[in-house]
């Protein structure tokens, strides 16, 4: 019986295609942002981008869009193609134990990035010192308005990173007496929600005369809302978001803003990946500073 040649060679070939799929997959990092056309995230990608490239690393970019059932989904997903590692940002801290427990029963280490998961079994968190930020946002808002008077913060708790804004906000406000948080109602950082939010606050509060906001798209519904009122209530952000800066800029009611460096949390988050791959030990969390901004340095 005459023998085929062809078969072994493709038999052999299938099987260098097949080791070659797996080597790629072998640096493919699964990433779900929260929300990919928000300005944040998208600095944040274009540094992560950059950085992966430089370690030979390929990411794989999706948003959840703040959907806790499309990001599950995302992870289920990336762990069918077997990605060497994901990248988290929760939608929601305390929801995203179920990612990382997908991820886990299937071997696949997970990063997250900006904000923390309420749950064991992440290599490593990156991102802004929000303590440090929080207590940051509390001296800007003394400086625009005193250290007496009715304060709200306009919240969003479910989120680790801004649970940690408000206690550091929280705990600088504590050394004042003569302020009081009148109120913490939840605007889901959405400029929509928070706007309603300030509506009420200003009717609850005739006498209001600050508002710590939880990040810009939170500002700038609260700023909408205080100009449309012509009340004279100081605001302070967080992000540096462009549109931000710009209302600091003309002199509105936002005064201030913390700004955090989301191209330093992308890169970092890149690069710590490359390093778990290689086999390296990294720390659990890399905490990236922050700053302030005001009218003169808003541009």
């Amino acid at each position: 019986m005459r023998r085929n040649s062809l078969v072994p060679c493709v038999l052999a070939s299938l099987a260098a295609i097949g080791c070659s799929r797996d080597a790629g997959r072998a640096r493919e990092v699964g990433v779900s942002l929260l929300a990919k056309q928000d300005p944040f995230y998208q600095q944040m990608e274009s540094a992560m981008r950059e950085a992966a490239k430089a370690e030979g690393l390929e990411l794989r970019v999706v948003s959840a869009e703040k959907s806790v059932q499309k990001q599950l989904a995302q992870v289920e997903d990336f762990v069918t193609r077997g990605v060497a590692a994901i990248v988290l940002c929760p939608v929601d801290s305390k929801a995203a134990g179920s990612c990382i427990e997908t991820a886990k029963r299937a071997g696949v280490p997970v990063f997250t990035a900006d904000i923390e998961a309420d749950a064991q079994g992440v290599v490593c968190h990156v991102a802004s010192d929000n303590l440090a930020g929080g207590r940051r946002a509390a001296e800007a808002l003394l400086a625009a308005m005193g250290d007496e008077g009715e304060v709200l913060v306009i919240d969003h708790p479910e989120v680790s990173s801004v649970r940690d804004r408000v206690r550091g906000f929280e705990e600088e406000m504590s050394k004042h007496p003569k302020i009081r948080i009148v109120g913490r109602p939840p605007g889901g950082g959405d400029r929509g929600k928070s706007a309603r939010a300030m509506q009420d606050a200003l009717h609850q509060h005739p006498a209001l005369r600050g508002v710590f906001a939880i990040n810009d798209n939170t500002a700038l519904g609260a700023l909408a809302e205080i100009e449309a009122a012509a009340a004279k209530v100081v605001v302070v952000g967080y992000d540096g978001d462009p549109e931000a800066r710009a209302a600091i800029d003309r002199g509105s009611a936002l005064v201030a803003d913390v700004v955090q460096h989301p191209d330093v949390i992308g890169s970092e988050t890149a690069r710590v990946v490359a390093r778990h791959l290689r086999g390296e030990k990294v720390p659990a969390r890399i905490p990236v500073d922050v700053g302030v901004i005001g009218r003169s340095s808003s541009k």
